[in-house]
């Protein structure tokens, strides 16, 4: 059996409803600080060296989500080539 439900909410309701933590104080702190990190590099080496560090797991993580988004485009870009549908 297979039962669907869906819901029509704001992602703050979705959160209050799972029990989850308002996030938005903590989020715009370490947007800030990304910002003013970035605003002191100086060449992209520098740019790429802090996208490592503050990246979760650090390089391992980027390479680990670069190679995700490189498999899932390389998918669905096969599947387009097909005519394919995950329906199918």
């Amino acid at each position: 059996m297979k039962i669907n439900v869906e819901l029509d909410c704001t992602p703050e309701e979705m959160r209050t409803l799972l029990g989850l933590p308002d996030v938005k104080d903590v989020n715009k702190a370490y947007v800030e600080g990304v910002k003013n990190a970035m605003s002191g590099a100086t060449s992209i080496d520098q740019l790429q060296n802090l996208a490592k560090n503050i990246a979760p797991m650090g390089e391992m993580g980027m390479r680990f989500f670069q190679n995700l988004m490189e498999a899932g485009t390389s998918q669905a870009s096969s599947k387009a080539k097909s005519g394919k549908t995950d329906k199918d």
